[in-house]
């Protein structure tokens, strides 16, 4: 038992210096962005919370609240949140009403204003208000707010669309300022005191409030100068001024720990501390992304993806985190995957008004998104370089060797995390075969990277070898490739090659790692002939051997002898016993015809049969998981092939017809495979079994030989030919497989 409780708190141990780690770095990024900020004067200081659920990632103040004098900025400073407002209080309130009956989302907003309904606004709904799509103009003149609060209003009802409601999506003040008053009209009381009762007070908002009292307006980062004076505690927007300083659209003060409660609430489900202020069911209505006319995604009280969503940065999820910006340089993001959100409040307005945030938001929220995101699954290398901020490769000229594939988590390709990163100067771009987009065929010409400008230089056209002149200038090339692990894909030899020629000209070599979605227990097949390597089979190693790109990389240096400067950056939280769904990965295709990681599991013996007169179903949608071809009867094959009782696989008879490659547009019979137990697939001798099967049906119609030409060992097609069993076959392997574990076993990065 006490040995279970050591183990216990040693993995604890583990998993908090591990979440320490993580944000220290989350606090030296934000720590810098910051710095930058302030001493560009894009803002006088700042406050930033990160958290997760309840854990607060990052909680810190930097630079002043004022520019005059020593007032530094506090973790307890009050901001003018501007259109912050919006979803905090105006929504959050609308759908407290909608939750309890009051309000209809569907509903004409005239049902509760007919005043309002006038001059084509009566088809005007809540929902179109929320997400603003009523038409409304986004600002009416500053004339229009003289006189009493009743006067502004007739003016603002007699306000004619600017476009169909419905019709556009239009950031609107106006349609904010109709929904605060539509909760004062349902509900009686004014939206300040509904909001302070309803939402903040039972939050643990205490320090939230529109019109601060004199107490917290000492705490009130100062905006602008209005009539000579500093506006501090005072609303900065004009309209809501003039409203006495309470709009449905503006007027909100807050402090970064009470806006990071609402936050929390929300991604809570409506419960913050055992206090229930929304039901679940109305916190994912209010949530839910809603397709905008023109295109574009908000919910009801936050942009999701459009131009206001700047305060997204490049990492949080297109169409599944949602935040929010106010005028005065405040905003938040929220990332229901994680439970993460990110809250930046400043007074980017004062002194003169000429601040920026938009830099430091986004800089914020990568750094809070790369933070939060890699709690949910396997990082690649690509995903710890850009973690690192390419530290790594700060003041080095690059070339990237890479394909579709070289992407982060986030979706951004690996070419514009380093054209984008300050001190990296990305030179060149290499493609291997297939090209950059992984589509192509056959031979490939140069092409030109509309995003950067720069050259795709081809490694499957006139040359499979990087050139000088492809690298002339760069001292360091990076290569991203995804590999399947097997000796018969070319990126492993387009890997050697390109580590002997940057050995030759003086070039450090980094490879950013990729799972492999072979990952196979323990390596299978027969090593190449060593006398019969090239580019389809560079090194004597097994067919199926499961290594990554990095591993292999490192193969490449200590056992088979490329002198060059390389440095593997290997991936976080993998292990080979992973499916890639449990990676939390996208996929990507590394080639035309290898879509899942099914096929990729199929490839290293089906692929044998590509240079005999069978279709392996390249032309279909399923290629690899299907074979055929004309003078194949599938039923007998199927029947054949099932008898074998092949481990963890199943063969279907059928008819198809491939539109590309071997027997294109001709109508051929085989069988589809079944895998029925993934762990159990020995993927080389089941290949090699098909091939012994279709042989014995089918005779000389079957061109046998040319088997050879893949599987590059003439042993095991000699056996193979004779009738050999197949488990004498795999048992010929055992010697060269051992000798190949021993030198596996030395470059391994990752445990089973």
């Amino acid at each position: 038992m006490k040995l279970v409780r050591a183990w216990i708190a040693g993995v604890a141990a583990i998993a908090l210096m591990a979440a320490n780690g993580k944000a220290r770095q989350l606090g030296r990024e934000v720590e810098l962005a910051a710095e930058r900020a302030i001493a560009a004067k894009e803002v006088p200081g700042a406050v930033v919370v990160v958290g997760r659920g309840e854990e607060t990632l990052l909680e810190k103040a930097f630079g002043k609240r004022a520019v005059e004098g020593e007032e530094a900025a506090t973790l307890d400073t009050v901001y003018d949140l501007a259109s912050l407002t919006k979803p905090i209080a105006t929504a959050t309130s609308v759908m407290k009403l909608v939750e309890r009956g009051a309000i209809e989302l569907a509903a004409p907003v005239a049902r509760h204003l007919p005043e309002f309904g006038v001059r084509g606004k009566d088809t005007i709904t809540v929902e179109m208000l929320l997400t603003h799509t009523s038409g409304l103009v986004a600002d009416n003149p500053l004339g229009d707010y003289v006189g009493t609060h009743e006067e502004m209003w007739k003016r603002i009802c007699e306000l004619e669309p600017r476009s169909a409601p419905g019709t556009k999506f239009a950031y609107s003040d106006v349609g904010y300022i109709v929904l605060g008053r539509l909760v004062e009209r349902v509900d009686g009381r004014p939206l300040e005191q509904f909001a302070i009762e309803e939402l903040f007070k039972p939050l643990g908002m205490l320090d939230t409030t529109f019109r601060p009292v004199e107490e917290l307006r000492e705490r009130c980062a100062p905006t602008e100068k209005r009539a000579g004076q500093w506006m501090r505690g005072e609303v900065h927007d004009p309209r809501a001024f003039a409203l006495g300083g309470v709009a449905g659209h503006a007027g909100l003060f807050s402090t970064a720990s009470d806006v990071a409660r609402w936050c929390r609430m929300l991604l809570g489900g409506g419960e913050l501390d055992g206090e229930r202020v929304l039901a679940t069911a109305t916190v994912e209505a209010m949530l839910s992304a809603r397709n905008l006319p023109g295109g574009g995604l908000r919910t009801l009280a936050l942009d999701c993806d459009t131009d206001y969503s700047g305060a997204r940065g490049a990492v949080f999820p297109r169409g599944a985190s949602f935040g929010h910006t106010g005028f005065t340089g405040t905003s938040l993001w929220l990332d229901p995957a994680t439970l993460g959100y990110v809250v930046v409040l400043s007074n980017r307005v004062h002194p003169d008004g000429k601040g920026d945030t938009r830099e430091l938001r986004r800089a914020v929220a990568d750094a809070a998104a790369r933070a939060l995101r890699a709690q949910e699954g396997v990082l690649t290398g690509a995903d710890v370089l850009a973690r690192e901020s390419c530290a790594r490769l700060v003041g080095r000229k690059v070339a990237l060797l890479t394909n579709r594939t070289g992407r982060l988590r986030s979706g951004e390709r690996t070419i514009d995390l380093l054209a984008r990163t300050k001190d990296v100067e990305l030179r060149s771009i290499l493609a291997p075969e297939h090209g950059l987009g992984a589509r192509a065929e056959g031979s490939i010409a140069d092409e030109i990277d509309t995003p950067t400008g720069l050259v795709i230089h081809s490694l499957y056209g006139a040359t499979r070898k990087p050139t000088a002149v492809m690298l002339a200038g760069c001292d360091t090339l990076v290569i991203d490739l995804q590999h399947v692990g097997t000796r018969i894909y070319t990126y492993e030899s387009t890997l050697a090659y390109a580590m002997e020629v940057a050995g030759e000209l003086g070039l450090r070599v980094v490879v950013l790692d990729r799972p492999d979605p072979l990952a196979l227990s323990a390596p299978q097949g027969p090593l190449a002939d060593a006398d019969a390597l090239d580019f389809t089979s560079n090194r004597p190693v097994p067919l199926a051997h499961g290594l990554t790109l990095g591993e292999r990389a490192l193969l490449e240096r200590e056992h088979f002898g490329i002198a060059c400067e390389l440095e593997v950056v290997a991936c976080e939280g993998w292990r080979r016993s992973m499916r890639w769904a449990e990676t939390g990965l996208e996929w990507q295709d590394p080639s035309p015809n290898l879509r899942n990681e099914t096929q990729v599991l199929l490839y290293p013996g089906i692929a044998l049969l590509e240079t005999t007169n069978v279709s392996v179903g390249r032309g279909t949608d399923e290629p690899f998981e299907r074979f055929g071809a004309p003078w194949i009867e599938p039923i007998a094959l199927a029947r054949a092939l099932n008898a074998l009782r092949l481990p963890g696989l199943e063969f279907t008879p059928i008819r198809f017809t491939p539109n590309a490659s071997t027997f294109a547009n001709e109508a051929c019979g085989g069988v589809h495979i079944t895998v029925t137990e993934r762990a159990s697939v020995r993927c080389v001798e089941a290949g090699l079994a098909i091939a012994r099967t279709l042989r014995d049906l089918h005779g000389p119609t079957f061109q046998f030989e040319r088997l050879g030409r893949l599987l590059r060992d003439r042993e095991t097609l000699a056996l193979l030919s004779g009738g050999t069993r197949l488990d004498d076959i795999a048992a010929s392997w055992a010697k060269d497989l051992a000798a190949f574990e021993a030198v596996a076993a030395k470059v391994r990065l990752y445990e089973p």
